[in-house]
């Protein structure tokens, strides 16, 4: 970030335990604090390092590469004399002076830019073009370390010790400026991951059947987001038919499927804004323009985004994408991201798309492994404030700065809203997404007591069946 008429630029890079500023040519520089300046000391004889302390329990440290000669103004600035160079200035982790000599080893290096590639299936690498000298340090949160931890060859090294407290976590250092963020396969797959007993085909078929006969009724709605609901439901009748080999409906939910999309597709809805109809009947192209809205495999194509939710720091999916609020961003529905990626991977196996499925797939293992690490709130976290946790089985919505029990549109006390938002759409995916049955068990039974909403019950029963 360039501010020419301060003569700097900044490297932000997200993970950095440093700001780092060039400046381009010899100006006086200011810092200010809103705390009180107890005491600012050079800390070599060479003027390249600084100790600030603040009346806050705060030690910030403050690197350059060459003589900086630096003083107090009132009771919270810092001035310099005329200076160019690099300025690097970083927060002493809880104070410790055992981490002093960390950033003084890694003072030297810095990030000027910074690259995330998704580069193999189930594989997300980092790499950062290194300035300076000596080896890079930026900060990983605990996913990034769980993931680290999986890639044995990388040539990186984990600052167990190292760490600064944050809302997400521990944020540690580790060394190097590639990173392999390895995840485990995840099974992506039309019909359930388990397989149904057949000895319940038959009540399912019954089921089935009085479910299809609704189709009989119209669409009332004209909003997109309840009528691709509906739309869905009855494609999944479709799966499931012939999961349980019962495909005597399956045409009737075949003429209903294409009566109520093919509108949408060849601009004949009434009262919505249309696909492109200079696009026709070419329908393949359509859904490929619905899914590069929010993962844009070309990066020639600048009509979307590259992902337009999706943080690659963070390794989940924001509801607005970059908009901003003021508690920083927010994710409610982890359920609903998931399922983008999971039918993004599936329209991949409908058209033979490997790499539609590869992205598709990894971007989905990542959403899952994210919202199990910070909207799934155990027994046992230690994640989380610690009267948050003992009060919370999952979290509402989830911003930069905090975490809410209550949802958008309904109060913290309708637990099962809580668990059915971050459920609904019920898939095949929810078995990955809900996969450790003893947690299962434990938000079951946090949200029973409290069933009230008969539109939300369903949710929650149907999570009884991961482990029961």
């Amino acid at each position: 970030m360039d501010i020419p008429s301060s003569n700097l630029s900044f490297f932000l890079s997200r993970g950095s335990p440093f700001i780092t500023a060039s400046v381009k040519s010899s100006t006086s520089l200011s810092i200010t604090t809103l705390h009180t300046i107890l005491s600012l000391s050079p800390s070599n004889n060479k003027n390249t390092k600084y100790t600030l302390k603040l009346n806050n329990t705060q030690t910030w440290l403050i690197y350059t590469d060459s003589p900086i000669f630096l003083n107090t103004l009132g009771a919270s600035q810092v001035t310099s004399k005329p200076f160019s160079g690099i300025i690097r200035v970083a927060a002493l982790p809880h104070d410790n002076p055992n981490n002093v000599a960390v950033l003084d080893r890694f003072s030297s290096s810095y990030p000027s830019s910074g690259n995330a590639t998704l580069e193999d299936p189930f594989r997300l690498v980092y790499q950062w073009k290194k300035e300076g000298s000596g080896d890079l340090l930026m900060l990983a949160h605990p996913l990034h370390v769980k993931l680290l931890s999986n890639n044995k060859t990388g040539n990186i090294a984990i600052l167990h010790d190292f760490k600064y407290s944050s809302i997400d976590g521990d944020l540690v250092g580790v060394v190097g400026d590639s990173w392999k963020l390895q995840m485990n396969p995840i099974p992506v797959t039309w019909h359930s991951n388990k397989g149904l007993e057949k000895a319940s085909y038959q009540e399912i078929v019954s089921v089935l059947s009085k479910d299809v006969q609704s189709l009989n009724s119209p669409i009332a709605t004209a909003s997109s987001y309840a009528y691709g609901k509906l739309i869905g439901r009855a494609a999944r009748l479709a799966l499931i038919a012939e999961e349980v080999s019962f495909p005597n409906v399956i045409p009737t939910i075949k003429e209903f499927l294409k009566k109520n999309i093919e509108p949408w597709l060849d601009g004949t809805f009434p009262g919505n804004a249309k696909i492109d109809n200079a696009w026709g009947n070419k329908y393949k192209p359509q859904v490929y323009a619905l899914l590069s809205d929010f993962m844009n495999l070309d990066q020639q194509n600048a009509h979307y985004p590259r992902l337009r939710c999706f943080d690659l720091y963070r390794l989940h999916s924001w509801a607005s994408g970059l908009t901003e609020f003021g508690d920083g961003r927010n994710q409610e529905s982890t359920s609903e991201a998931v399922n983008a990626y999971y039918s993004a991977a599936l329209v991949g196996l409908a058209y033979g798309d490997s790499r539609l499925v590869a992205t598709g797939s990894t971007l989905l293992a990542m959403e899952i492994l994210a919202t199990q690490t910070w909207w799934h709130v155990k027994v046992e976290d230690n994640l989380h404030n610690k009267e948050f946790a003992k009060d919370n089985r999952i979290v509402g919505v989830l911003w930069s700065n905090k975490r809410d029990s209550a949802l958008w549109w309904a109060a913290a006390t309708c637990r099962e809203c809580r668990v059915g938002i971050q459920v609904l759409p019920l898939l095949p995916i929810t078995e990955t997404l809900f996969s450790d049955a003893a947690y299962v068990k434990e938000l079951v039974e946090w949200t029973l007591p409290s069933l009230s909403s008969q539109s939300w019950k369903g949710m929650t029963y149907a999570l009884q069946g991961i482990y029961d």
